[in-house]
């Protein structure tokens, strides 16, 4: 079974910078992209970055030259470095990825449970 599990969240003042880890475990093929959304309270699940096979990454505007996207060598950890912390990055955030399986061999999307970020002002 496939899971993936978050670290790293926790309260940090604004300004300030936390590391967020995602690590993907279990029986899959291959990893076409890992990615990191967040969910703020009353609002829609968004994303946040994205890393797909190639290495290349994709970031939302309100994120752009703060957070960072990572992955290990073997390419089945994910990382989330965030600076520049504000309290609009207050959310759970959501490690995903779209794995591919001997059951889904054009590849599923996996969720972990979530990490909570408070950023306080």
């Amino acid at each position: 079974q496939v899971q993936l599990v978050e670290s790293g969240g926790g309260l940090v003042q604004a300004g300030g910078s936390l590391r967020l880890s995602c690590a993907a475990s279990g029986r899959f093929l291959s990893i076409n992209y890992m990615a990191w959304y967040r969910q703020a309270p009353g609002k829609q699940r968004e994303l946040v970055a994205r890393i797909n096979t190639g290495g290349s990454t994709t970031y939302a505007d309100s994120v752009k030259g703060r957070f960072i996207i990572s992955r290990d060598n073997a390419k089945t950890t994910e990382y989330l470095q965030m600076n520049s912390l504000e309290p609009e990055d207050t959310a759970v955030y959501y490690c995903n990825a779209h794995l591919v399986t001997v059951e889904y061999l054009r590849g599923k999307d996996y969720w972990g449970k979530g990490t909570l970020v408070t950023v306080s002002s």
